[in-house]
């Protein structure tokens, strides 16, 4: 016989907490060596492994006119010493099946615990005695250069470059960047320079976490990094960041190939690990704006379908340097109403008293996330650094859960009114301001304009005068002549192009082969050296395909139509004049253009020629991808002859978040392609 229990729960109640977990902490071993190291020791047996990192406690550095000179020595050090080669060094990691990396002021390293003697006398042998040369300076300065001209049309980029140089002020550490003209001004001196002055055991602190035993590793460390010498004290000097601004603005920064704009609202905050409102401000950060539940994404995510997501953060300082932030990256059309809807859920966490259910959530996942957090052995040496490093009471971490679970809503509210400073904040936009500026001026909050490097500015033009009796088809002859002439433009059946290719964020550079046979035939093949072909896109005149990772995809009806209507390797050749409408006259980059309009099967693209020039500077067009509209824009500079026409060599191919720059190496008009290439 079975019985059954019941049990009478009345679920229009949420339940009451438990309390808290009683969190003991294990204190890991210490010791201090004669040049000034103190190292932190957390033994864990589990794993034959052990990781060493190591942290030097500089005050910010301000680089000033050689800003980029710490990013050029990280990249330096760690790759050999002057007791082994680099090839040599780099083989006996790999072979040890360790690693081993350096920053600008610091560096870690890991292996199997048999082998730790070898790695943290490697570590210590490329701490102290580093193969820094003129050649890997020259190579690590080009790769900088290069990495910065890739960001050049990055909103995000420009959003994060502006919003600290605008919150901190360009000469604070916090708020100053780096620039091709400031890596320009870098010697192979300044990084042997910066390395002596900042790189050094006068505030260093080594943390030791692994399979390994306190005894040894003091004998491991006093024999490989005592021998290293102190250097003389650095006075560091910081200045006060720039004060909030005087009232809620919009600092507005156009960026003309925007396909979404970057919208961050922010104000500076005095905000510290030991400060007595720690943890309130935690759970207030984390129900307006710090996951997927919370008041931003919620209503800007979730009801209005602006973003893929919307955040918040506050950071903390020692230094009296750090943010409030709060945005998203938004469409074009929403980004006025993104700015409204953002502002009032940072005013309604400052009015309304958040809903139970709210700060039950959001404690939950902080005790969530610290008790998991605790299983790892690196945890421990972590949080016993961050009591030395932020001056924290000893039990900070063993009362953490108690002072999490007794934030109350009035603490939220007080805490937000505190940090969250709308009333003094900067709304930082960074977008197409030919699509956004107008409704962004509706919101009747005022705006302030500046460039790309937070330059105070004008507000932009976006359409100039045009010349009397100018029309779209006399642009487009223009563009013809310029190029060429519509005879050596015709005589050109095939075009085979070869390109180094840089993609944003991608820690590769593919070669892309480009062939092209007229009237429409063209493929892509992007090669990476080691890998091969990794993506490969083909249409032989009447279908085609792409292939990436293995998989071949066909060409949908709509692309196949598109390219079958094309008529040849320049298509001002084949415009007619029905399908051509003179926009505009503006600038992008500071070069006046005229925009064209192209209207073809009730489809619009657009297409921007140089007014002084007559070369074809953009082309941008819109298609519908996943029921979603996707903005390709494609600049085209450095214009040179191959066979009589004018081509360019170097293009900027931005689709969403994506970006793609190609130089071109080499050119050859009608050799070097046939018609089998495209089947």
């Amino acid at each position: 016989m079975a019985v059954g229990v019941n049990a009478q729960i009345d679920r229009s109640k949420q339940p009451e907490p438990g309390p808290a977990p009683k969190i003991t902490l294990e204190k890991p071993g210490e010791f201090k060596l004669d040049n000034g190291i103190e190292v932190l020791v957390v033994e864990n047996h589990k794993l034959p492994r052990v990781s060493y990192s190591l942290t030097i406690d500089n005050k910010p550095i301000r680089e000033g006119e050689k800003a980029g000179v710490s990013s050029i020595l990280a990249a330096m050090l760690g790759n050999g010493t002057t007791n082994i080669h680099k090839d040599e060094f780099n083989e006996e990691i790999d072979f040890l099946g360790a690693s081993l990396g350096f920053g600008a002021q610091g560096a870690f390293a890991s292996s199997l615990s048999k082998y730790s003697d070898r790695i943290i006398e490697l570590m210590a042998d490329a701490a102290i005695n580093p193969l820094l040369t003129k050649e890997e300076f020259e190579k690590e300065k080009e790769k900088l250069i290069e990495n910065l001209k890739s960001q050049e049309k990055s909103v995000d980029a420009v959003a994060g470059r502006v919003g600290g140089a605008l919150s901190y002020g360009a000469n604070h550490p916090r708020g100053e960047f780096v620039t091709e003209e400031t890596v320009n001004n870098i010697e192979f001196g300044d990084v042997l320079a910066f390395y002596e002055k900042y790189f050094n055991p006068n505030n260093a602190y080594l943390v030791v976490v692994g399979d390994v035993e306190i005894g040894n590793v003091e004998r491991q460390i006093k024999n490989h990094f005592g021998k290293w010498e102190k250097s003389a004290g650095v006075d560091i000097t910081i200045p006060e960041p720039k004060a909030n601004a005087q009232y809620t603005q919009i600092n507005f920064v156009d960026m003309p190939n925007a396909v979404q704009s970057n919208i961050s609202l922010t104000n500076n905050v005095d905000f510290k690990m030991n400060d007595d409102d720690y943890h309130s401000v935690l759970i207030a950060n984390k129900i307006l704006g710090g996951g997927f539940g919370s008041y931003l994404n919620m209503n800007l995510r979730e009801e209005h379908g602006y973003t893929y997501g919307a955040r918040s953060s506050i950071g903390t300082s020692r230094w009296n340097a750090s943010r409030f932030t709060a945005g998203a990256a938004v469409r074009n059309a929403v980004t006025d109403s993104a700015v409204v809807e953002t502002l009032k859920e940072i005013n309604r966490i400052k009015t309304e008293p958040v809903d139970s259910e709210d700060l039950a959530n959001a404690k939950a996942k902080y005790v969530g996330d610290f008790v998991l957090a605790l299983e790892r052995p690196q945890t421990i040496a972590n949080y016993a650094l961050n009591i030395k490093l932020n001056d924290l009471p000893e039990d900070f971490y063993t009362t953490y859960l108690e002072k999490i679970n007794a934030v109350t809503k009035d603490d939220v509210m007080r805490v937000a009114n505190k940090h969250f400073k709308t009333e003094n904040a900067r709304i930082i936009v960074v977008g197409k301001g030919s699509e956004v500026l107008e409704n962004l001026e509706k919101t009747g909050i005022p705006i302030k304009y500046y460039d790309k490097y937070a330059k105070p500015t004008d507000k932009p033009v976006y359409s100039k005068p045009l010349p009397e009796g100018l029309t779209a088809e006399s642009v487009v002859k223009t563009y013809v002549d310029a190029v060429g002439g519509e005879e050596n433009l015709r005589s050109v059946n095939s075009t085979l192009t070869t390109a180094d290719v840089t993609i944003q964020g991608a820690p590769f550079k593919p070669i892309a082969i480009l062939k092209q046979m007229s009237p429409n035939k063209f493929s892509m093949e992007m090669i990476v050296e080691g890998m091969g072909t990794v993506m490969k896109q083909n249409f032989d005149g009447e279908t085609g395909y792409m292939e990436q990772q293995g998989r071949k995809i066909p060409m949908d009806e709509k692309d196949i139509a598109s390219r079958k209507s094309e008529k040849g390797l320049f298509p001002e050749l084949f415009m007619e004049s029905s399908t051509l409408t003179l926009d505009s006259k503006t600038t992008i980059d500071g070069t006046d253009v005229y925009k064209i309009k192209v209207t073809k099967d009730g489809k619009e693209s657009f297409r921007y020629y140089d007014v002084e020039t007559g070369y074809l500077l953009r082309a941008e067009e819109t298609n519908e991808t996943a029921g979603q509209s996707v903005t390709t824009v494609t600049d085209y500079s450095n214009y040179k002859e191959v066979n009589g026409v004018m081509m360019p060599y170097t293009w900027k191919i931005a689709t969403g978040p994506q970006v793609l720059n190609l130089e071109v190496t080499e050119i050859k008009v009608n050799e070097g392609v046939t018609a089998e290439d495209f089947n």
